[in-house]
């Protein structure tokens, strides 16, 4: 398995520039499903959820043109035959987005056969919220040997409110309801920027939809969609982690082709740590002076839009270089600190009460052998890499390459020393 290493100590120097949004592509590349006319998805990031997703719709019978060359990031999707309407356990084990093929599969096939997800080890993301939806819309729903069927000669309009607000479930009965018959009303929806996007794509593909990025949405059904030219979302959490990777290691980075917008809660909690930004239409600079200037900041995960998630690891590392205490609470997934016994190696001072994180700032950190152990703890090991005296090996690496296009060459683009190795010895 490959590793990184990386000797800290570099200020960031230059332009760094943000891939399109895994979680926009995934449910995008899924939607493609509802349609027999070719998609088009321009801006997909090289990441191996990609490649999973890809080979995924392969084995039902898609063709999938990944793009090369100058074209690197575009996508041709055509599913004009679903030979096989199964999400194979071979395939999807790495990726919790594997469920997003049950609602275009059931509205499109009328069956669809789904290996329970896998993916990142953080805490429970309960499928069950999906399946509910499906039922209220008509869908037969069984489950054995680790595969949920779901089985619907057309699905019904219903009205559906989610128990609990799930970007995916949103994702998934949204596209369900496209090509359902009648309306669909659902309440207490994901509001993220990946849901609007996907609304967006779409209404492109002939679809009618209301209030998509609020928490309620409309969806009329139509008997067919066509295919569309769509361009993806920036990834606004790796534009946030590029932002605290700038913050945290002293220099002048701008972190260019990504959405302000999307990073409200993220910028907010970054001035109120001290942190110098200038925002453009699609860029920001960050101009750092390095840990000595950062001051501790309290943060509380929610969802959109508020702080999210999926920057709480790498807001970790930064807190463990700001003056003062820091309290992280967690209130999204409930196994979620497990980059903290890597930090503590590394110097931190961190201790974890239940849901809650406390770190004691401007602790110098040192180099260790670390084990990533999900994508966005990961990230929060490079981040504590780049400013750790020494060089810090960091195993596992594949964890960040779910969700990361190339991370180290970008960062070693502006600056960072930071190496991939593979095996040391080759195989016998």
């Amino acid at each position: 398995m490959d590793k990184f290493v990386v000797r800290g100590g570099n200020p960031l120097l230059g332009t760094i520039k943000v891939s399109g949004a895994k979680n926009s592509a995934l449910p995008c590349m899924a939607a493609a499903i509802l349609t027999e006319e070719e998609v088009v998805l321009e801006n997909i990031p090289q990441v191996r959820d990609i490649e999973t997703e890809r080979k995924l719709l392969e084995s039902m019978g898609a063709h999938v043109e990944l793009g090369y060359g100058r074209a690197q990031h575009r996508t041709t999707i055509q599913c004009a035959v679903l030979s096989d309407p199964e999400a194979k356990y071979e395939i999807v084990k790495t990726m919790r987005a594997s469920s997003l093929v049950l609602g275009p599969l059931v509205a499109r096939a009328g069956i669809a056969r789904v290996a329970l997800p896998g993916g990142c080890s953080i805490g429970d993301r309960p499928i069950d919220l999906h399946l509910k939806g499906l039922e209220l819309m008509g869908a037969k729903i069984t489950q054995e040997y680790g595969y949920i069927e779901a089985k619907a000669e057309r699905l019904k309009g219903a009205h559906i409110s989610f128990d609990k607000i799930t970007v995916t479930g949103t994702e998934d009965l949204l596209m369900a309801a496209t090509l359902a018959d009648g309306e669909t009303v659902m309440e207490n929806c994901a509001q993220e920027p990946e849901v609007t996007d996907l609304a967006e794509m779409l209404i492109g593909m002939g679809a009618h939809i209301e209030g998509a990025g609020t928490s309620t949405i409309r969806v009329k059904g139509v008997s067919k969609l066509h295919g569309v030219r769509h361009r993806i979302n920036p990834d606004r959490i790796e534009a946030g982690t590029f932002l605290i990777a700038g913050a945290i290691s002293g220099g002048d980075l701008n972190v260019d082709c990504l959405n302000p917008a999307h990073l409200g809660a993220v910028i907010a909690k970054l001035e109120e740590c001290g942190v110098r930004m200038d925002i453009g239409k699609d860029n920001i600079r960050v101009r750092s002076e390095g840990s000595g200037s950062l001051k501790a900041a309290d943060v509380t995960t929610v969802e959109y839009p508020g702080f999210p998630t999926d920057m709480q690891a790498q807001y970790m590392a930064l807190a463990t270089q700001a003056e003062g205490t820091s309290v992280i609470t967690e209130n999204i997934f409930e196994n979620r600190f497990m980059h903290v016994p890597e930090l503590s190696r590394m110097g931190a001072n961190i201790r974890v009460e239940g849901r809650t994180a406390t770190v004691r700032g401007r602790t110098p950190l040192q180099s260790a052998a670390v084990m990533c152990s999900d994508l966005r703890a990961s990230a929060s090991l490079v981040l504590a890499a780049l400013i750790a005296d020494g060089e810090t090996i960091l195993d596992r690496v594949y964890h960040i390459d779910r969700g990361y296009e190339r991370i180290e060459e970008k960062l070693r683009g502006v600056g960072a020393q930071i190496r991939r190795m593979g095996e040391v010895f080759g195989k016998r």
